[in-house]
């Protein structure tokens, strides 16, 4: 049994609090702290003292004042709630500085009214990150999450409180979000807004009462879509409802007495085949009764609703005819008819007009969405158009004939369809505002959680540099280029030997003598006795994160534009997708990301001239950055993602908390969060105190140090092929 450590003395923690709080220079009394802290165990005591230094790197009088009022309230406060009480205190000294933090300490009284939601509650900065990759791999419409009051979804943002704190645990807070989140989709997914809300409740003089009917209703066939598709998230909002305080059993069925009616109601939409018209014809059996309001079940805003959805339906309509069009001409046909200035005679007889071809739109073999069909001609529609034809889907039910016809030239003015982007470097000049900016978090691992919305990034695009730096490259390194060429087509072309298989193009030797062995031995021979040849099939997804910070300036900037013009070069043979972005900035408060190459982009003229315009700017503050381009990069979709940094340097900032520890562990903590969404950082560097600071952040495999600037455009095509292969 492990003896019970003593605690502190009077002598130790005098020389502690008085170095913690450097008295000679600050003259802070401490003796009152000493005389709380005594009586202690040892174990509260470190537990205090740990705080107190936690909460030092925020602000030196938020620890002291801290110190101060825990000792007094250590009968009324659990550990939990201290540690929510001292977080929150933080978080209010980042969003409104030093006066309003030091009342969160003071008015300890006021933070136990809602102790619970600031000690369990999950936050919606901390489950966002999440729940945003959870509902990107779920079919259907993309969604987005946003912050609202209250838990809602207007069928295209999937809208989540600031906190979330119903049920007693912040695990079950958190998996309390996911399962509104997915049922959010689900009504999104299976038709729940299917419904002309004006038209569909005129009938009823208690419009109210039967959109609560409806709500209800309709919950019950989704709770029936929920438990077919995913069976695992239905068994967890079930115990959630148990915790909730229903009664459940293991049928998803409420204890709960309610009207037979019900009951019958819930038979006829637990069928597969239920769709939301169904729950409308049921709407007069159960008006007037009480209907079950499970924990995960979200409010219905029908107004929000149908703007959203008129202005979405108007739009797709357009761009989806206009996207017609686009691939109508791809395929060789023109409806355009010709005009008096191109050459049409008056006097001659006038032709037929010949009516443009007509798309169709077919469900697959598979089942698993439509293909358009032109002229009898089966067409596999790109990424952003099968996104569209599955919105369509989802509001209509299916694709209607009208919008199955291309739109002529002109029709309509692009102002309708495509989005509007601000021009960010106007937005830095004069008085600063965040208008339009990126908000993100940043880790502060001395207390152990994040600054919210601490750091604003813009993302602007590169200025172009002289057009002809590209040839000028080419012809310094042409030899080399061509060798990195003929490298990478081989990786284009590669084949793989893939043994023992069922069957296959050639006898596996390996494999039937072991079988043959096997056969002697009495045991049974296996029939994986072949071999073929399996063309490998490249799914990738690259991103290039390029450190502009000023102590690029000079050859090490050359170095990096040289590499990425052969990486290009190279890349174009081989066939993967790639985007290039830089970063720099100079504070929290102005960090940038400038747009080189997108994935969409071709390597053409525009693109070389903005690799040419890559120019030393300011400071390296890299975990926004990293968190930024991961979130772009996991819009792609891709088997394999990766994130290649190439930096001359640590993170650091202008005279900031980030030229220490700080930045390194914030930068730790955004690859981390990169890796669990399944992207693969790596770190190409020419800093030779790189292997000081770059383990701890990349892991030991995921980093390599170039000795040589010169070598950096050879190195970074070899280490991309090692990564790829």
């Amino acid at each position: 049994m492990k003896a019970s450590r003593s605690p502190y003395t009077a002598e130790f923690l005098l020389e502690k609090l008085e170095d913690l709080y450097e008295v000679e220079f600050t003259f802070l009394k401490v003796e009152g702290l000493v005389d709380g802290l005594l009586p202690l165990d040892r174990d509260t005591q470190d537990f205090i003292l740990g705080w107190a230094t936690r909460l030092l790197s925020t602000n030196l009088y938020i620890s002291h004042e801290f110190t101060i009022r825990v000792v007094e309230a250590l009968d009324r406060l659990e550990r939990r709630v201290i540690e929510a009480w001292a977080v929150h205190a933080a978080d209010v000294f980042d969003r409104a500085g030093l006066r309003p933090a030091l009342e969160v300490i003071q008015k300890v009284d006021a933070f136990l009214v809602n102790a619970h939601a600031h000690a369990e509650g999950v936050t919606f900065d901390e489950v966002e990150p999440v729940l945003s990759t959870f509902v990107c791999g779920l079919s259907g419409r993309r969604l987005k999450l946003a912050q609202g009051e209250q838990v809602y979804t207007d069928s295209e943002t999937l809208f989540l409180p600031n906190i979330s704190a119903r049920l007693e645990k912040a695990k079950d807070n958190f998996l309390l979000c996911k399962a509104q989140v997915a049922f959010m989709w689900a009504q999104t997914r299976f038709g729940s807004f299917r419904v002309d809300f004006d038209v569909a409740f005129a009938q009823y003089p208690d419009r109210e009462q039967a959109l609560a009917a409806f709500h209800a209703l309709d919950t019950v066939r989704l709770e029936a879509c929920l438990e077919r598709e995913l069976p695992g998230l239905w068994r967890d909002m079930l115990r959630l409802e148990g915790l909730h305080g229903g009664e459940c059993v293991e049928e998803g069925v409420c204890n709960t007495p309610l009207h037979s009616a019900w009951a019958t109601c819930r038979g006829v939409l637990h069928t597969p085949s239920a769709t939301v018209n169904d729950v409308l014809d049921l709407i007069p059996q159960v008006l007037g009764m009480e209907f079950p309001q499970p924990v995960y079940q979200p409010h219905l805003n029908p107004a929000a609703i149908t703007a959203c959805m008129l202005a979405r339906m108007e739009r797709e309509k357009i761009l989806f005819r206009v996207k017609l069009a686009e691939l109508m001409k791809e395929q060789g046909f023109d409806s355009a008819q010709p005009t008096e200035e191109e050459g049409f005679d008056s006097a001659q007889p006038a032709k037929e007009e010949v009516a443009p071809p007509e798309f169709e739109a077919r469900e697959t073999q598979e089942g698993q969405g439509f293909e358009l069909v032109l002229d009898d001609k089966p067409i596999a529609p790109p990424e952003d158009v099968k996104q569209l034809m599955t919105s369509i889907m989802l509001d209509w039910g299916d694709i209607p004939p009208e919008f199955l016809v291309p739109a002529g030239d002109g029709e309509y003015d692009p102002a309708l369809y495509s989005k509007e982007e601000r021009d960010a470097e106007d937005v830095w000049k004069g008085i600063y505002h965040e208008e339009g900016a990126f908000l993100y978090g940043e880790w502060d691992y001395a207390r152990q959680h994040y600054r919210k919305n601490w750091c604003v990034l813009r993302e602007i695009e590169m200025t172009a540099g002289d057009p002809a730096y590209v040839d000028k490259v080419h012809e310094k390194y042409q030899g080399l280029v061509k060798h990195l060429r003929r490298t990478f087509e081989a990786m284009r072309d590669e084949n793989r030997l893939l043994k023992r298989q069922a069957q296959g193009d050639d006898v596996d030797i390996d494999a039937l003598v072991e079988a043959l062995a096997d056969s002697r031995d009495g045991s049974e021979m296996s029939d994986k006795l072949f071999q073929h040849m399996h063309r490998a099939e490249r799914n990738l997804a690259v991103m290039f994160m390029v450190d502009m910070s000023g102590s690029t300036k000079g050859w090490i900037n050359d170095a990096e534009r040289e590499a990425l013009v052969m990486l290009c070069e190279v890349l174009e043979t081989l066939g993967d997708r790639y985007a290039i972005y830089g970063f720099s900035g100079i504070g929290r408060k102005r960090c940038e990301i400038y747009r080189i190459k997108r994935f969409d982009d071709r390597y053409n003229t525009d693109t070389k001239a903005r690799i040419a315009g890559i120019m030393p700017k300011d400071y390296t503050r890299m975990g926004v950055a990293i968190r930024h381009l991961s979130q772009k990069l996991n819009a792609v979709e891709a088997k394999t993602r990766l994130l290649i940094t190439l930096s001359d340097g640590k993170p650091e900032d202008y005279f900031d908390i980030y030229n220490t520890q700080y930045g390194i562990e914030d930068t730790r903590q955004a690859l981390f969060e990169a890796r669990r969404t399944g992207i693969h950082p790596f770190c190409i560097t020419i800093d030779k105190r790189g292997k000081d600071y770059l383990p701890h952040m990349y892991g030991h495999a995921n980093w390599v140090e170039i000795d040589d600037v010169k070598k950096l455009p050879l190195k970074v095509a070899d280490i991309y092929r090692r990564l790829t292969t």
